[in-house]
């Protein structure tokens, strides 16, 4: 019932994990593939948080409330940063 939950929710950790990584680097950036980077990690966080919104709404799970608002929060991050970044 929540396998589809359970890959999102390890997709996004995934994708958040390297693109914390690839931000936290000190050398030459290619601001094109870090846009990348970030762009891949909102969409991971939105559809991660409206598959967890599905379970905590229809079925009152709350770590899957607690999961949709931090990918949201994330999501939102990212979105802040990509205006940041330069073109």
């Amino acid at each position: 019932m929540l396998l589809r939950c359970i890959r999102l929710n390890l997709d996004c950790a995934d994708v958040c994990d390297t693109t914390g990584r690839l931000l936290s680097r000190q050398s030459e950036t290619d601001w094109t593939v870090v846009r990348a980077q970030v762009e891949a990690c909102a969409a991971a966080c939105r559809s991660c948080a409206e598959e967890c919104d599905r379970h905590a709404t229809g079925m009152d799970m709350q770590h899957c409330r607690v999961c949709a608002e931090a990918c949201r929060r994330c999501e939102e991050a990212c979105t802040q940063l990509l205006a940041a970044l330069p073109a």
